[in-house]
């Protein structure tokens, strides 16, 4: 049952008050400026009092009949969410909140002009992460160029949705909705995922489990609607595109190794960067029939931030997947089994995914 969100007298401001230790403790462990944590609370803040039960935006006869409909849909996935894929029955995902805007946040990403090590940032829950969030494109783009004029690579990337692990019941967002019914789905089941279980400091084993439980997830909500498998060329094609970023990340590992002046380093990096671009070009002439399916990624500026997120959603998803088949497809056992090891040393835990890719 959908529990009615009012604004009670007071609520918010009691709401609001959650935010202010978060702010305090941030500035504590010194990671940032006051006016970062501060565009942080009132972000937070602003979403939160942007949320109206989703059950009250379907009854509106003066909300668009797409969007009504696309709730509509959501409320079957959530549903199926907590009945079936054993994820957390809360509130979340059962409000609506239009940002009025096409990202939630945008995030940025920073690195050395010679080396694909990020900048990390540490927050008080959710640990360390390679890149900073704005809730303001500008801001994000003013801290690009005060990056950029230090001499690092950054990149923005927008972001769709985010969870905030339980502390506050996270709504569906308009950032959400631009990609269809199963999309929405999709990000339900991944953003729940990190409500369930997140390990603090490991962004690529919190990721890769999310994405698993995502791809499985939806797989399992296409059968249980009499839907066929979704058309895998779309996943086939990242995965191959995923590939040659990788292997041009290897190369540019192995290039920052070497004894170059700056000059001939970054000649060489930048040749990297077209080696890249014409890997992507013959891939899709031979094997997509002339899809240009990431074309807008590649002819734009490449960098190593820009690398980043690559390997970042995905690097363990086959460990997870061998997981859930060792526990013959018993949600409650994987996620036993992935508490059990996210509990582990972060080097236990790693050896252990590692045993899991082979298995």
């Amino acid at each position: 049952m959908i529990r009615a969100w009012r604004a009670r007298p007071g609520a918010l401001d009691r709401r609001k008050q959650r935010l202010v230790p978060l702010l305090a403790l941030a500035l504590l462990s010194g990671c940032s400026s006051l006016s970062y944590y501060s565009q942080l609370v009132d972000g937070q803040w602003r979403l939160l009092h942007a949320r109206r039960p989703v059950a009250e935006v379907i009854a509106d006869p003066a909300q668009y009949p797409k969007l009504r409909e696309q709730l509509r849909q959501s409320q079957a996935a959530r549903k199926f969410a907590s009945e079936h894929l054993h994820l957390p029955d809360n509130n979340s995902y059962r409000l609506y909140a239009d940002l009025h805007r096409p990202y939630v946040v945008w995030n940025v990403f920073v690195t050395p002009e010679f080396s694909l090590d990020p900048q990390t940032h540490c927050f008080p829950v959710a640990g360390c992460v390679a890149y900073r969030g704005y809730y303001n494109q500008s801001a994000a783009r003013g801290e690009a160029a005060v990056q950029k004029l230090a001499g690092m690579d950054v990149y923005i990337g927008g972001v769709e949705a985010y969870s905030t692990l339980g502390w506050f019941d996270d709504p569906i967002m308009n950032s959400m909705l631009h990609w269809g019914d199963e999309r929405l789905a999709t990000l339900i089941f991944h953003e729940l995922a990190h409500q369930r279980f997140y390990v603090k400091d490991d962004s690529q084993f919190n990721e890769s489990y999310a994405n698993f439980v995502e791809q499985e997830g939806t797989r399992q909500w296409r059968v249980a609607r009499g839907l066929p498998a979704a058309d895998g060329d779309f996943s086939a094609q990242l995965d191959q595109f995923t590939r040659l970023v990788l292997a041009t990340r290897e190369r540019l590992v192995s290039l920052y190794r070497q004894p170059l002046t700056p000059a001939a380093m970054r000649a060489a990096k930048a040749a990297e960067f077209e080696r890249l671009r014409g890997e992507y070009r013959q891939l899709k002439d031979q094997q997509w029939h002339g899809q240009g399916v990431f074309d807008h990624w590649v002819d734009t500026p490449i960098n190593n931030a820009k690398l980043l997120p690559f390997g970042l959603y995905d690097l363990w998803v086959p460990a997870f997947a061998a997981l859930f088949k060792q526990v013959n497809g018993d949600w409650v056992a994987f996620f036993a089994e992935v508490e059990r090891i996210g509990r582990m040393p972060a080097q236990q835990r790693h050896q252990v995914l590692q045993g899991l890719m082979g298995s």
